[in-house]
């Protein structure tokens, strides 16, 4: 598995220190869930890792984020690749405006990774995602006729479809139902077998459900991090208890 390393990452939005010094080893195959209050630099931290932030021309970044020893912001790295190893998945669902096929069949196509059978890697990611049934009889009709949850779980078959190594989550499901949200809660929890997971959520019921690891964020700052068990029975920092008894954030 990928090993993810950061190192004294720093990020500025013009003159406003967003990211301050922050280095920590990620553990592979497993879900690291990043909390703190909202404006901490939870998603600015996120998208740093998959080189999102320097579309923004206002944004700088300083310090290193090493995937198995490489260093991503090197001048020898093609952040298109770095973003294939590292997918996405949104807050909100965004599918292509095309088929429910075709949303999924879009990254093995440009990238060549289906293997002569295109068909049979759809049909893979679908079942994955647990889609496959509800789908496969309109897999030509828009994908914008789906409901939002199903969006999501398409979506994540997308990411999931050029094959990356670590999974990003940006709240993903801030913007669903609850029944929706627990379904791709349970998804996300059943491939971290296969993956590195970091995911972004402003809701510390749900990291004590998902997360094996936790980062928690102020202002920021990394106050704590630490295997999940450990952080919610006995956190170390008297920030990191307060926030957890929600007396702060």
């Amino acid at each position: 598995m990928p090993s993810l390393s950061i190192r004294n990452i720093n990020v500025w939005y013009g003159a406003q220190h967003a990211l301050k010094d922050i280095s920590v080893d990620i553990p592979p195959r497993q879900i690291t869930a990043v909390i703190g209050p909202s404006g901490c630099g939870k998603s600015t931290l996120l998208k740093s890792l998959n080189r999102l932030l320097e579309l923004n021309e206002r944004v700088r970044v300083e310090g290193q984020v090493l995937l198995d020893g490489d260093d991503i912001y090197a001048d020898d790295q093609d952040a298109t690749e770095i973003r294939t190893r590292i997918g996405l998945l949104a807050q909100k669902p965004f599918p292509l405006p095309m088929s429910i096929f075709d949303n999924v069949a879009y990254g093995p196509r440009i990238h060549g990774l289906a293997n002569g059978n295109l068909q049979a890697a759809v049909q893979s990611q679908l079942e994955a995602v647990g889609l496959w049934e509800e789908v496969k009889d309109r897999l030509n009709a828009p994908a914008s006729g789906l409901s939002v949850g199903q969006q999501q779980r398409l979506c994540l078959a997308r990411t999931l479809a050029v094959k990356p190594e670590v999974l990003l989550c940006d709240e993903s499901t801030a913007s669903l139902d609850p029944i929706s949200a627990r379904g791709v809660e349970s998804l996300i929890g059943s491939i971290k077998a296969h993956y590195t997971v970091i995911m972004v959520t402003h809701d510390i019921d749900q990291a004590r459900r998902v997360a094996d690891y936790v980062l928690f964020m102020w202002l920021g700052e990394l106050i704590e991090h630490g295997p999940a068990n450990q952080f919610f029975s006995a956190p170390a920092q008297p920030l990191s208890q307060a926030y957890l008894a929600r007396e702060v954030g």
